[in-house]
Order: structure tokens, then C-alpha cells, then sequence
């Protein structure tokens, strides 16, 4: 795609993007003669997305053509709605880049004319920048409200706070002059239910009304935040990664990125984190900046016109996502490059790093958490490494990827069950019974308890004399000025009572995490974090730590063990070793850190090289070319083109011999997205390349305004109509809708090429050729089917399930 020779191939005619759909949404996109069915439960309804009305584009003509032919397609009246796309079709993007080639130019050549054609030029250059920034400042401000709202729902579900009900309880315990060092998150002002409601605070009694308050709200927050994802957005459930991954490589879904389903999953995503799901609200973030980019991005021509440039700013907006939701702005970038683009021009580098530079800062204005951070979960490690350390970090690498294998193939496999069995038509029921079981399971351990972001920042940050955690109870024997001497400095019943707790709660948070990612709910994936324990006589300490030292920095395993499980699960590396550094500012941790993350990498590929948003896009069946993946087979062109030998004739269209009727009947006998011009049945010359939306909205253009076109009328694709007789009704020309310069291929191209061909340019489909004569077609589809065969894999049961 960053060759400008390869697009100087593109043809681009007259473009408005404002038209219903004239298919249905199940007439989805295909040129090889299958329908792919995307079939819907009741609670997938699908919304329709934000509409604008368009206007003209002039014609782009490039690469063969003479310059006679351009005046002459520049003198017929354009035809509204050809060039758009239907809902679950993919967009051309040497189309759309040719398109905007042709509108960069019309503004250079015309801004010399006068003062105001000057300042809309200006506007033109200025409108990505405008457009990112106004991403990020709505992403900062969205993030900042969900943290705000989140930590207060949470805590809503203990108590109240009396003096302020819309402080949380840290808040609430701030100005008290009543609270002691020893119980520091106890004050008069914050009341539990139990005292609210009973007048107790201990006993067996207030236990029970606050446990069964706790479960209360849970439920209540599960239940609203079902119920108005099923009723008003259903594209608001998930993570959203792996959609906007689709989106990003060309994939059109109507309303994924609308304004109500930015309002939904605002509000649902507050509430299933309120509700302690063991879910995490990274993803969805990304899900809320990508519906704010598309969103600002109606309000300029530039972008609105045209899908290839819109998704510019959803790569900018993917960025500023991830950037508010780890407080990662250089973090954000690289996983915009790494993960979700699909096509990633130098520009779009920096708008991505200018629109995850604003939301940053906008979160940091906000200060969600009143410490300065745009996280909950920052620390600080001052403390250096030692090289027998590395062990211990592989260690962790290991138990990441074979963490993120197992999790990977149980979600998938539960997810696919889900929508193979009855159990998926009730999506309410699903969430009320997993929230039902987290919550009753969650509230005796305090580890489950707790909200994500305290867990982990309780497990990230070192143990010191303000800490109050029973994993720091053994740093009571320490005083101020002098530590005891090692053999005293023993860990007190607390600890070992702790380790319990925490490694029950990870073996809770496994099990639940894997029925949980997936529900009808906003649900990121949660990290899981890891405890470290050690004692100075161990083996592995004796010759490196020094007696009434701190060798071992607990935390820092934690935060290694948190990379390694999340790199196991994504399969993710520079961009979350870079995410996790900026969490930590620590730059010295960047070795160990990346021991883990690509130990993980290497033993999770061990066992499939999806990571889970991989899966997730095979599991939906949505065309999704993934550049990773390598192409290693022999095969050729015609091996994988359509027809195939017991398949019947290709449907094409000769280029000035048939009528109106026939045409017709080709359109309504068949399902193709488009149908190949050829000079005649006996010569199979190529001509060019005609879609089926554009013939469709050209028949009903041409029959409102010209008079004369009936069934009879012949229909033709060259520059001058045929010969007819004189009593002949007047003939139909459709020329301005041909691609003169399709791709295309020999039947002897190895499909090695082909594929990166497709990936390169991101087509829809290339025609194959011998000797100049067409023998077949070969879509996007035709090749997603041809690598699940090479991978055993049944193609018809991964496509559009």
C-alpha cells in the first residue's frame, strides 16, 4: 500500500456517501458465489450507523487511459451512491486512495484562485490534526468520568458515605480527623450497610447484611448493564478489539462505531466494573476512543467521504485509547502499529501519537484517582535487579504462555458453545448467573473483593512502613532507624494467611476471567498479577543477597508476571513491554520485562500463534486477512480461483451486447458483489470490472431521469453505444462505472503472492487471466477458505458463523 505506482492502478468515479443499503444485510460481500450468512440472535439486533449526506466526487483516471476518455467521464452528470458500500462488505482501498488523490489535488490546483479557496485549503491540511485532537480530548474526558463513576459504584456496593454521597470511601476518609494509622480506611463519616441498616458494625449479623448487600448491587449493576447493551446497543458487549481490528483492515459494520453505542458502552462499561466481574476496562476504552474518532470524523469532508482516511483517525483514536486506559502514551502508539492497524502511513504515526499526547493529558487534568497518575496501579521501583534474577523472570514467561494457551483455547471453546447451544439466546441469564457466582464466591476473600486496579496496585507496590497490607505484616518487626537482623525478620501469620487468600483469588480469577470475556457486557481482559515470596536461605539467594539486605523486590515479579500473563493471552510484545515501563517508570526493569514478554510469546506460539483477539476474529468469521500470519504453501492462482471444475460458468457481462432485461436477470439469478465486462462470450477478453451496489444505483438513476430506458434498451460499457437499428430504444451507458484497470493475476501466480498481494492493498477480489482471457475470479473470501484447508480446518464452519 505505500507504493504510489501500485495505486497509480486505480480507477475512482463519481463517489456519494450517502445511500441506503438497496440488499439486505445477509446479502454480504462475495464474488465467488456463496452467501455469507451473518446470522443474528435476538439480542444482535443491528444498529444502523451514522449517516451523512455526500457529494460528487470527480473522477480519478489513472495509468493507461487516454486523457480524451477523462474529459469525456468528467462531462457525464455524476450518479449519486456509486462508490459507496453496503453493511458487511469491505471497502477498496486503492479506490478510496485514488479518490482522495484526485480531491487533494482539485484543492491545489484551485487555492491560487482566491482568498477563500486559499483558507479552505488550509482547513483541508488542518483537519486531521483538528480531528485527533478532538479524539483525545473526548477520550481523556470519557476515561476520567468511567474511572470516577467506577471507583464510586464499587465502592457503593460496602457503604455510603454520609457527609458527601458522591464520595467514594478513600475520599470520604480524607478530611476526618478521626482516622488512625492503624485503621486508616475507617472514619465516622463512611457508613457500611450493616450499620445503616442494623446499627452494627461487627457480629455475625451485620456480616450477613453486608455480605448479602454487596451481592445486591453486583446483581443490579450486571442486570442494567445487560439489559441496556440487549435493548439500545448491541454492539456495545465485548471488548471490541477484535471488531475494530476487522474495521481497520477495510471492514464495513454500520453502527459498531455510532454515537449510541458510544453512549452504552460509556455507561454499561461503569457498571459491569462496579459490579466486580473479573473483567478490565482496557479494552472497551479502545472500543469508546475508536467511536469518539468516528464520530469527530463526520464533521470533515476529508474524512467522511472517504473509508480509507477514516480509518486514519480510528488508528489515532485506537491509540489514545490504550494511552488514558494504562496511562501509556508511547505505549498506546505501538500497540495501535503492532495490533489493531491494518494500514499505517508516517502520518497517522504522528496524529496517533498527538491524539494519545492529548487524551493523556487530559486524563492527567482530570486526576480520576487524586494521586497525580492517570492509573490507580503506579509505582515506582527504585531498587536494581540482579542478574540470577533472570531465572525466576523466564519462570514467569513460562507460566504466561502456557497461562494465555490455556485461556485462549477454554474461552474460545466456551464462546463457541455459547453460540452453538440454547444457552446464547438468553444473554440476561448469563450475566446475572456469572455475576451471581463472582459475587457470592468474591466476598469472604478481600483479594476478590477489591476492584482490579486495587488489586494490582496492592501487589505492585513494595512493602514499607506505610503500608497497612497483611502481605507487609512481617515489616512490622522492623523500627525506624535499624532493621533486625535477618534471622529474626521472619514473615508473621498474616503473611502466610495472605498467600492463601491471593492464591485462591487467582485461581478464582483463571476460572471466572474465561466465562466471563465474551458476555453481553463491556469486558476487557484482566491481568492477572502474581505474588512473590522469598527467604534469604533459599538456594537460589544464598550467594547473592547480602545479610539484612533487600535483595528481592516482590513487586516487581508481580508487574513481570502481570506482562508475562498479558503477553501470553495478546501475544503482544514491544508495545506492552513499552506500556508496562511507562506504568512503572522504571527503565532499568526493561531487560527483565522483556525476558518474560517474549518467553511468553515463544511458549504460547508453542500451542497455536492466535492470541486471543485472533481467535476471536476467526471465531465470528469475520474476513480478516492477519499480515502475521505467513503464507508457506505451493499452491497456485488457479487452484483457489472460482470456478472450479464442478462449479458452474463465471457470471460475467459482455460490453455492449446485452439488454436491460438480461442484466437483470444476471443481477437477480445471483449473489456476486460484482461481475467481471468482458469484449464478447467468444473472445473472453477482460474489459474491466463492474460492482453490483454501482449497476443497481445506476439502473435506478438512469430510469427517474432519462426517458426512453425500458427492458429492451441495450445496456453497454464502451466509450460510444453501438450500432442498432433505428427503431431500437434508447441505450443505457454505463461506463462510468467500470474499473478499466482491475488486478489481475495469471492462473500460474503462486497464491504466496497473491495473498501478499491482498494483504498489501487489502483488494476484495483479483481476476485471473491467460493469455489475456479471463478463466476466473478469486475474493478475499475464496482465500480465507483455501488457508483453513491448508490448516485442516473445515472452511464453511469458520465463515460468518
Amino acid at each position: 500500500m505505500e507504493s504510489e505506482q501500485l495505486f497509480n492502478r486505480g480507477y475512482c468515479r463519481n463517489s456519494y456517501n450517502s445511500i441506503t443499503s438497496a440488499s439486505s444485510d445477509e446479502e454480504l460481500l462475495d464474488g465467488a458465489g456463496v452467501i455469507m450468512d451473518f446470522h443474528t440472535t435476538e439480542d444482535d439486533n443491528l444498529l444502523d450507523g451514522d449517516a451523512s449526506p455526500g457529494k460528487t466526487w470527480p473522477i480519478c483516471l489513472t495509468g493507461g487511459v487516454s486523457s480524451s476518455t477523462h474529459l469525456l467521464d468528467l462531462l457525464e452528470e455524476p450518479i449519486p451512491g456509486v462508490g459507496t458500500y453496503d453493511d458487511f462488505h469491505t471497502i477498496d482501498w486503492v479506490r478510496e486512495k485514488c479518490k482522495d488523490r484526485e480531491r487533494h489535488r482539485k484543492i491545489n490546483s484551485k487555492k491560487k484562485e482566491s482568498a477563500w479557496e486559499f483558507t479552505k485549503s488550509l482547513y483541508d491540511a488542518w483537519s486531521g490534526w483538528l480531528v485527533v485532537t478532538l479524539t483525545g480530548l473526548a477520550s481523556g474526558a470519557l476515561a476520567g468520568v468511567i474511572d470516577i463513576a467506577a471507583d464510586w459504584m464499587n465502592d457503593l456496593k460496602e457503604g455510603v458515605c454520609l457527609s458527601a454521597m458522591w464520595f467514594n470511601h478513600e475520599q470520604c476518609c480524607w478530611g476526618s480527623n478521626e482516622t488512625t494509622f492503624a485503621e486508616r480506611d475507617k472514619c465516622p463519616q463512611w457508613k457500611t450497610w450493616a450499620e445503616l441498616i442494623l446499627g452494627q458494625a461487627e457480629g455475625p449479623g451485620s456480616y450477613i447484611m453486608n455480605y448479602f448487600m454487596y451481592t445486591y448491587w453486583a446483581l443490579s449493576f450486571a442486570f442494567l448493564a445487560v439489559c441496556l447493551v440487549k435493548v439500545f446497543a448491541p454492539y456495545a458487549c465485548g471488548s471490541g478489539i477484535p471488531e475494530i481490528k476487522t474495521i481497520l483492515s477495510g471492514f464495513i459494520i454500520r453502527g459498531y462505531l455510532g454515537k449510541w453505542t458510544l453512549v452504552i458502552k460509556t455507561i454499561t462499561l461503569v457498571l459491569a466494573v462496579a459490579s466486580g466481574l473479573s473483567l478490565g476496562k482496557e479494552g472497551p476504552l479502545v472500543h469508546v476512543a475508536c467511536c469518539c474518532g468516528n464520530i469527530f470524523s463526520y464533521l470533515f469532508p476529508k474524512y467522511s467521504k472517504n473509508e480509507a482516511k477514516k480509518r486514519e483517525v480510528l488508528s489515532a483514536a485506537s491509540a489514545a485509547g490504550v494511552s488514558v486506559a494504562f496511562g501509556a502514551p508511547i505505549g498506546g502508539v505501538l500497540f495501535s502499529l503492532e495490533e489493531v492497524s491494518y494500514y499505517f502511513p508516517l502520518k497517522t504515526l504522528w496524529r496517533s501519537f498527538f491524539a494519545a499526547l492529548v487524551a493523556a493529558f487530559v486524563l492527567r487534568s482530570i486526576n480520576p484517582f487524586g494521586n497525580s497518575r492517570l492509573v490507580l496501579f503506579y509505582v515506582e521501583y527504585h531498587t536494581p535487579w540482579y542478574l540470577f534474577e533472570l531465572v525466576p523472570f523466564i519462570l514467569l514467561g513460562v507460566f504466561g504462555g502456557l497461562w494465555g494457551a490455556f485461556f485462549i483455547r477454554a474461552n474460545i471453546a466456551w464462546c463457541r458453545r455459547r453460540k452453538s447451544t440454547r444457552f446464547g439466546k438468553y444473554p440476561v441469564l448469563e450475566v446475572i448467573t456469572v455475576a451471581a457466582i463472582t459475587a457470592i464466591v468474591a466476598f469472604p476473600n478481600p483479594y476478590t473483593r477489591q476492584n482490579t486496579s486495587e488489586l494490582i496496585k496492592e501487589l505492585f507496590t513494595d512493602c514499607g512502613p506505610l503500608e497497612s497490607s497483611q502481605l507487609c505484616q512481617y515489616r512490622s518487626q522492623m523500627n525506624g532507624s535499624q532493621a533486625y537482623p535477618a534471622g529474626t525478620d521472619t514473615a508473621t501469620p498474616g503473611v502466610y494467611s495472605a498467600m492463601w487468600q491471593l492464591s485462591l483469588a487467582l485461581i478464582f480469577k483463571i476460572i471466572m476471567t474465561i466465562f466471563t470475556f465474551g458476555l453481553k457486557v463491556p469486558s476487557g481482559l484482566f491481568i492477572p498479577s502474581m505474588l512473590a515470596y522469598y527467604h534469604h536461605d533459599w538456594f537460589l539467594f544464598k550467594e547473592w543477597c547480602e545479610v539484612g539486605a533487600d535483595c528481592i523486590t516482590p513487586g516487581l515479579y508481580a508487574m513481570v508476571g502481570a506482562a508475562a500473563c498479558l503477553g501470553g493471552v495478546t501475544r503482544m510484545t514491544v508495545s506492552l513491554v513499552v506500556i508496562v515501563f511507562e506504568l512503572t517508570g522504571g527503565l532499568e526493569y526493561i531487560v527483565p520485562l522483556m525476558a518474560a514478554v517474549m518467553t511468553s510469546k515463544w511458549v504460547g506460539d508453542a500451542f497455536g500463534r492466535e492470541g486471543i483477539y485472533e481467535a476471536h476474529i476467526r471465531l465470528n468469521g469475520y474476513p480478516f486477512l492477519d499480515a502475521k500470519e505467513e503464507f508457506t504453501h505451493t499452491t497456485l492462482a488457479r487452484e483457489v480461483m472460482r470456478p472450479r471444475r464442478s462449479d458452474p460458468p463465471l457470471a460475467v457481462l459482455t460490453q455492449d451486447d446485452l439488454t436491460l432485461a438480461e442484466l437483470q436477470a444476471v443481477i437477480s439469478q445471483t449473489s456476486y458483489n460484482g461481475f467481471p465486462v468482458i469484449v464478447s462470450k467468444e473472445s473472453q477478453r477482460l474489459v474491466g470490472f463492474a460492482l453490483r451496489r454501482d449497476i443497481t444505483i445506476a439502473i435506478e438513476n438512469a430510469r427517474r431521469k432519462q426517458e426512453g430506458i425500458v427492458l429492451n434498451s441495450r445496456v453497454y460499457f464502451t466509450q460510444h453505444a453501438p450500432t442498432l437499428p433505428a427503431d431500437s430504444p434508447r441505450p443505457l451507458k454505463l461506463r462510468s462505472i467500470l474499473d478499466m484497470s482491475p488486478f489481475t493475476v495469471t492462473d500460474h501466480t503462486p497464491m504466496e503472492i497473491v495473498v501478499d498481494i491482498f494483504r498489501k492493498l487489502g483488494l476484495r477480489q483479483c481476476l485471473v487471466t491467460h493469455n489475456g482471457r479471463l478463466l476466473g475470479i478469486i475474493t478475499k473470501k475464496d482465500i480465507l477458505r483455501h488457508m483453513a484447508q491448508m490448516a485442516n480446518q473445515d472452511p464453511e464452519s469458520i465463515m460468518f458463523n
